[in-house]
């Protein structure tokens, strides 16, 4: 199974474009929203090329393959023009390995405040605009890094799992983080 993350388009088309071809080429099954889809929220200048009803239009192609959870900036506005839920606070995902994918904001649920993870698990997040792939104590922490803002130093990046390997990837094809799993026994 291949998975594609993606976290904080806040609503730029241009962005959401690429994150869709990079989907495309990746040959993932499923397409993961960790949130801040359409808005850019108030702490955030707005984004060249912000066009949230674009960006809707674009996901509601492939509604089918999304799985998403709201972000802070995410509101039930936002999900009356998306064709796939996303209003969730968390999601979870069972792996074929037996792991579970946490999937949150990064807003509510953290590494300091999330449910009971069993060893192994994975907490994928996006909201700090910052790439992580690495292991916590007995979690591995995972975040995209963010379409739209990309924070500190970093290039705009979306993440990968496949073959037990979770990683970051800027758009001009760059590994900024990755993290191997070990197999479950």
């Amino acid at each position: 199974m291949k998975l594609f993350f993606a976290s904080d388009i806040h609503g730029c088309f241009d962005s959401a474009q690429k994150m869709i071809k990079a989907f495309e080429q990746s040959g993932a099954q499923h397409l993961l929203l960790l949130g801040d889809i359409l808005n850019h929220g108030p702490r955030n200048a707005v984004p060249q090329g912000y066009a949230p009803m674009k960006v809707v239009e674009l996901l509601n192609c492939y509604a089918d393959k999304i799985i998403a959870v709201r972000g802070n900036c995410d509101s039930e506005v936002d999900q009356m023009l998306l064709s796939f839920p996303m209003m969730a606070d968390y999601n979870w995902v069972l792996l074929g390995d037996g792991r579970r994918l946490f999937l949150t904001h990064g807003h509510l649920y953290r590494s300091d405040n999330c449910p009971h993870l069993s060893a192994g698990d994975i907490i994928a997040s996006g909201h700090t605009h910052l790439p992580v792939a690495e292991k916590q104590g007995e979690i591995i922490l995972f975040n995209p890094g963010s379409v739209t803002i990309p924070r500190g130093e970093n290039k705009s990046s979306y993440g990968l799992f496949e073959d037990n390997r979770l990683s970051v990837m800027s758009f001009d094809g760059d590994e900024l983080s990755f993290y191997s799993l070990a197999p479950t026994v």
